[in-house]
């Protein structure tokens, strides 16, 4: 199994990247640290959104690179990789404004 990243590793990632798609909208918290005042905008959940794909997209360029010799990666790998990670997110955006009843 020479050079091939190990099953673990990619499940981790997978794993980490659903959750952190899905936690601006299943909480109130800013960046899950602290309650805020007011509920948050769509805006702020976005902006998690945004820096929570940069930490995992770290998070597997490290993983990546402690396992073995990492890939210089274009700009289509990261095109794909944030539209697939927006589509990780959609059951938690489904959750918290498409649902009836939803509390904005």
């Amino acid at each position: 199994m020479g050079g091939l990243i190990p099953v673990w590793a990619v499940f981790a990632v997978v794993a980490v990247a659903i959750l952190a798609a899905n936690a601006p909208f299943l909480n109130n918290r800013l960046f899950l640290l602290g309650p805020t005042r007011v509920p948050k905008s769509l805006f702020v959940r976005l902006l998690e959104l945004l820096v929570y794909a940069s930490l995992v997209f770290g998070l597997g360029r490290a993983l990546e690179g402690q396992l073995g010799q990492a890939s210089p990666q274009r700009w289509e790998f990261y095109a794909v990789g944030t539209l697939t990670f927006l589509t990780l997110a959609f059951p938690g955006f489904v959750w918290r404004y498409l649902r009836r009843n939803a509390v904005h």
